[in-house]
């Protein structure tokens, strides 16, 4: 396709949106690479989420309650309604906002003083305080961004019983696992059986889950909003670096804009490109030939990257930034980048506006260049990219 030799993606992924809104696989897989049939995937009740280590998940005793991420139809809609209060605009703006800019003020600060830092350091930092206290992790012994690190790498095997490199994985993970339940999750459970608070943690205890239960929660929580996050901040800074005509309009711009132009970079550059979700009753997808249909266990891959740059939602130019794009069908302008319907990302505003409080904090420094060349691995049973080796440099600085 023409356009995608003008894309400006940092994070591609090196191929070409296929003409075909909806496509079959040899092994009879679906996959959805058009904007409007992907949202008819991620909004479709007949469906139960799929991939993303489910199969893991499903593999546990049936009297343990999965984390909400695991979960579908009624039981995630309950789950969804009673914590959307963590969630809500009044709460981001009332509460998050006073903590995002104590945080980003602390690592401009450190900047400042050292003359240089890694932005996935800094950006890890401020995604790991928010969601920690969205969670209720506040009783932890030191170390834990260290320990969510090792729990968290770059580069992840697949842990396994059939090969000496699987079962490494499984030890390693399980040794994770164990070291964040017994310096992170357990005290902060004591705390609040003894005091009760208005966080996730909280919510948990009174729903009677057990501390395994409230661990596996936590973790998912903390993939979905440290993880992804630290990510997204890195790959905007990333454009904004090389771009200065974004850079001033960025810098410039109030509020509202500013996070409407870092929604555009992450219509373009989705940190999780794969959503697959399996079919529990027939579905029809919408194509140019007249719809697809898919028959109950079939498998459907979304392929976000893809959805997110059809010129017939997003226009035209679908691969360059276009900040002001009115997309004529929602859910907003990152396009499907959170996701859409029952498990779009009940965080996406708190991660759009972290990454704004920090980025225009930083950009506001004097001389902040970057240097060196950032460096971009993608996780393939995902679709995501991690981005390390930005380094930020400030006047005077290495």
């Amino acid at each position: 396709m023409a356009d995608a030799q003008k894309t400006v993606r940092k994070a591609d992924r090196g191929h070409e949106r296929p003409r075909c809104p909806v496509s079959r696989t040899a092994d009879g897989a679906w996959q959805v690479h058009g904007y409007a049939a992907a949202r008819e995937v991620l909004r479709a009740t007949d469906t139960v989420q799929a991939g993303l280590g489910i199969e893991t998940v499903e593999k546990l005793p049936s009297r343990i309650r999965r984390p909400v991420l695991y979960q579908d139809g009624a039981e995630h809609r309950e789950q969804r309604r009673r914590t959307a209060r963590f969630f809500t605009p009044r709460r981001v703006d009332g509460h998050y906002r006073e903590l995002m800019a104590r945080v980003a003020e602390e690592q401009v600060a450190a900047v400042r003083a050292a003359g240089t830092a890694q932005l996935s350091d800094l950006s890890f930092t401020m995604a790991i305080e928010v969601v920690r206290d969205i969670i209720g992790l506040r009783h932890s012994r030191p170390g834990l961004k260290a320990r969510l690190e090792r729990f968290f790498p770059e580069k992840f095997g697949s842990p396994g019983l059939t090969s000496a490199r699987g079962l490494y994985w499984l030890v390693r993970q399980n040794a994770n696992w164990l070291r964040i339940h017994l310096a992170d999750v357990r005290p902060a459970i004591r705390a609040h059986r003894r005091e009760e608070r208005d966080d996730l943690i909280s919510h948990l205890l009174s729903d009677g889950c057990s501390d395994a239960e409230i661990l596996g929660e936590c973790l998912t929580y903390a993939a979905a909003g440290m993880v992804t996050t630290r990510a997204f901040i890195c790959v905007a800074a990333w454009h904004l670096f090389d771009d200065p005509g974004l850079l001033a309009r960025y810098r410039a711009a109030a509020e509202a804009e500013r996070l409407g132009l870092l929604q555009e970079i992450l219509r373009l550059e989705p940190v999780v490109a794969r959503l697959s979700r399996r079919a529990t009753a027939a579905l029809e997808l919408p194509t140019p030939d007249g719809g697809a249909r898919v028959r109950p266990g079939e498998l459907i891959t979304v392929f976000v990257d893809e959805a997110n740059t059809d010129p017939e939602a997003v226009g035209q130019d679908p691969h360059l930034l276009r900040p002001g794009r009115v997309l004529g069908q929602g859910p907003g302008a990152a396009g499907l980048a959170f996701g859409d319907g029952p498990h779009r990302c009940p965080g996406a505003a708190v991660a759009v506006l972290e990454a704004d409080v920090l980025l225009s904090r930083l950009f506001a420094l004097d001389g902040l260049r970057m240097t060196g060349a950032p460096r971009v691995s993608f996780k393939d049973d995902i679709g995501g990219y991690e981005i390390r080796d930005l380094t930020v440099t400030v006047s005077g600085g290495p």
